[in-house]
Order: C-alpha cells, then structure tokens, then sequence
C-alpha cells in the first residue's frame, strides 16, 4: 500500500465510500425506517457499520485484484473501516433515538415497552470493551509495522530520534482520533439523556398537578424505557382509579338523595335519622312511610356485606318496598310480598337484607313491628328508666321466597319514651383494642340524653361512637333512626 501512488490510493478509498453514501439513504429507508420505532436505533448501528465494512470490502477486493496488495494490507483496511464504522454506527444510533423520541412525541403516541432490558451497564460495558479491542488492535499494528520499519533503517542517533517521534507522532494521531470519537458520543448520550430526563420529569408534573392527558415515550430498550413504561402504567391506573372515584362520587351522591331528606311530621311524635357509610357507597338503608292506615310506618335495612354491591341491593328493595306500601295490606303481608320478589332477583347470588318494618299507632300508643333477621329495636321508657327489645322471629330477606313473616305488636307508652332503630355496625363498632360497643354502651348513651330532642338523642349516639372507636376505622355502614314520644 506504500508503494501506491496517493492519487491512486485515495481513489480506491473515495469512490467505494461515495458510492455507499450514495445508496445510503434508500438502503436506510429499507433496513432502519420502515423497522418498528424501538428497534430502528440497534438497526440503525448495525446497518451503519454493514455500510462501512461493504465500502472497506470493495477497497480491499479493488486493491488486490489491480495492484496486488498482499493479505495483511486488506486486513489491516477492514480492521479500519470496523473501527470507523463502529464509532459511525453509535452516533447515527444514537441520532436515531432522538429522531424516535421527538416523533414519538410530535404525534402523541405510545410505543410497546421493551419485553426484553438491555440496561445501560451492559451497554456502557460493551462499549468500553470493543473500544478498548480496537484501540489495542490499533496500536498494535501501528507499532509493529513502525518496529519494521525501524529494522530498515539506518542506525543513527539522528535517524533513531526521528524514527521516535515519527513512531510518537503516529501514536499520538491514533490517540487523538479515538479520543475525539469516544468524546463525540459522551456528547450524543448526553443529549439523548437530558431529552428522556426532561420527557419524564415533565409527564410527572403534569401528574403532580392533576394533569394525565400525557404519557412518557418508550423509546428506549433499557432502564429509560421500562421506567417509561411503569410510568405510563401508573398513570393508565390513575386515570381508572379517578373515574371510579367519580363515578362513586355520583353513586354516592344519588345513593344519599334515594334516603329521606326530612323526617315526616306526626303528631306527638319527634324523629331523626341518619345513615353513615364506610364507603362512598353502602347497604344500609331508613325510610318513612304514611301507611293505608294513616299509620306511620318506619323502616330501617341493613344489606350484606357494603360497597356498590350492597348499594344496588339496597335500591332495588327500596323500590319494591315503595311500590308494594302504596297497596293495600299490613305491614307482614308488606315484607313477605317484598322478599318474595327479592328472591327472584337474587336468590343465585347469595345476597340477603335484613330488615325491621315498625308501624306506629299515635293514637292508641301502640307498636307493630316485623323483624326480617335485623338487629331489635329498642325501647327505652323515661319514667321507669327501663329497656324493651323488641325482638321476634323472621329470616333475612332475599334467602326464601315463601315465608310468611310475623306482626309483633306491643301496647302503650310514656311521655319521653324512645325507641331507637339501628343497623349492626353501631353495637359491632370496634376500638383498636378490638373491642366492640355493644349494647351496654348504646343503651347508656340513650338513657343519658333521653330529655334531649330525637335529633341530639340521634348526634349523642354517633359521637359516643366515634369517641369509643377513636383512631379505628370505620368497618361498617351505619344507620340509626330515633323515634321520641312527646
């Protein structure tokens, strides 16, 4: 090769190279940009140094064939047009990342997250290592074709001293050029680093600020990818979970306008109620009615288990409670006719409502009531200081369609007399000690407010509650309805 004309030798070296630049860009097209985006970068590396070893190739086959170069003079090209292409294909790879994420971003679209990680340890690693071959490779050709040529000269001191620097000078070049390649792609990482950087952090706060209309793009085969990918997950997740809270929100809203608004008015008599759910939605249910009678008629249920399930129980027995109060028949005949509708609808599934039906008599101060699997009301009279469960016997709605349900009924009462309805969740409400309220608890904070309003009678109840329950959360719905006899 030394012997050739540099002309000539530039000739062989140019035309291969300009010929490959150009049928570049159709070749590209065909082997990087019609790739999926994720994987156009690694194609992109290889096809550049594909390029550079074809070009090298024709050097060497050119050289061979008209001037003779012996074997070692190929090798030593190609060793060259590897290294050149290498360095080549890493920043062309890395330009084309920026060119995915830049697209990715322009046209608002999510890429698959990487199956498989490349991490960037073991990339930088085997950077590190095939620069570290090359350079050896290198230098060690440069230093021995310089060792053979210092056998051929003549032994000077002048003509060694120049043979020294020659061989420095040829080191240093080599040095230099690898240094300013390794340095060049130190400066193309850095940009596509700073680009995913600010892609993610931006995303994030927009998050922060409630903001999920945007994604990360997955442009990447390593951690910058799959950390884009969990991110894009998470925000998948919070745009669900916001539209679950909203659609509670809703159900919530339209649950508490199905319970009454006011209590009714009737003669002699002072009522409150209320209704506390553990969820945005729950199963408990209270209700008031002007029966056929002109009697007052009060309802309180108490679904299975709480959330949306017990919520759309709780509404359709409200609705075929409603509609069946509206005809004629006592309160008995009212609940055996609703839970033989209820167990058509949801005798497969398991579900069940418990409830306790009392019909009140101002008048002739008398108590009716049906008992469907509820807890007892209670009855507590003022002037003897004394409590009255009013229990009986009667299955939880929706588990048989034909049983017949029982009127109790108990006569008279005092001024002053309360009787208290509620669900499970007040006497079975723990403390963190895992102890619950029971009945001793409610009964005394009933005594101790018995001259106060329904309404103070019904907040004393809740507030005893939450005092006794302190930091527990609350596990159940709970609901409360208090009657006062003036």
């Amino acid at each position: 090769m030394e012997t050739l004309p540099p002309v000539h030798l530039g000739a062989s070296l140019l035309i291969p190279f300009v010929a490959a630049l150009a049928v570049r860009r159709p070749l590209e097209n065909r082997f990087v940009v019609s790739q999926p985006r994720v994987v156009q970068p690694k194609r992109q590396f290889y096809f550049d140094i594909a390029m550079s070893l074809a070009a090298g190739s024709v050097v060497v086959v050119y050289n061979t064939l008209a001037y003779g170069f012996p074997a070692p003079s190929g090798i030593s090209l190609l060793l060259g047009c590897t290294v050149v292409g290498f360095f080549l294909g890493l920043d062309m790879a890395l330009a084309r990342e920026r060119e995915v994420i830049h697209a990715t971003l322009a046209e608002d679209s999510m890429l698959t997250p990487p199956k498989r990680l490349y991490s960037m340890t073991r990339k930088f690693s085997l950077v590190a290592f095939t620069a570290t071959i090359f350079l050896a490779l290198v230098l060690g050709l440069v230093i021995a074709r310089d060792v053979a040529w210092l056998a051929k000269i003549e032994q000077s001191g002048m003509s060694v001293m120049e043979a020294q620097m020659s061989v420095m000078g040829e080191v240093f070049f080599v040095m230099v050029v690898l240094l300013a390649e390794v340095a060049n792609l130190i400066i193309s990482y850095s940009k596509n680093l700073k680009l995913l950087f600010e892609n993610e952090t931006n995303v994030l706060e927009r998050v922060t600020q409630g903001d999920l209309s945007r994604q990360v793009p997955v442009a990447t085969n390593d951690e910058f990818g799959v950390i884009a990918g969990h991110t894009n997950t998470m925000i998948d997740g919070l745009r669900h979970r916001l539209q679950l809270i909203t659609a509670l929100k809703l159900a919530e809203e339209v649950q508490q306008n199905l319970l009454p608004r006011e209590p009714p008015s009737f003669p002699g008599l002072d009522i409150a109620g209320i209704s506390n759910y553990c969820d945005e939605t729950g199963g408990d249910y209270y209700d008031y009615f002007r029966l056929s009678n002109g009697n007052l008629g009060v309802v309180v249920a108490d679904a299975s288990e709480h959330g949306v399930s017990a919520a759309l129980l709780m509404t359709t027995v409200r609705a075929l409670l409603r509609q069946r109060v509206a005809m004629e028949g006592d309160i008995a005949r009212i609940v055996s006719d609703v839970n033989l509708e209820l167990v058509r609808d949801v005798q497969e599934s398991g579900r069940f409502m418990t409830m306790f039906f009392l019909e009140i008599e101002p008048e002739n101060k008398i108590l009716h009531w049906v008992r469907a699997g509820h807890e007892p009301a209670i009855l507590y009279n003022a002037r003897e200081d004394s409590f009255l469960e009013l229990t009986g016997e009667g299955m939880a709605l929706g588990v048989v369609g034909d049983v017949k349900y029982q009127k109790y009924t108990h006569q008279g009462w005092t001024p002053g007399s309360v009787i208290v309805v509620g669900t499970d969740g007040i006497r079975e409400a723990q403390n963190t000690k895992g102890g619950m309220f029971g009945s001793d608890r409610l009964r005394e904070s009933i005594r101790k407010r018995a001259a106060e309003s329904a309404e103070t009678i019904q907040n004393g109840i809740i507030e005893d509650l939450k005092i006794f329950q302190g930091k527990a959360p609350q596990e159940d719905d709970i609901t409360l309805v208090v009657v006062k006899f003036l």
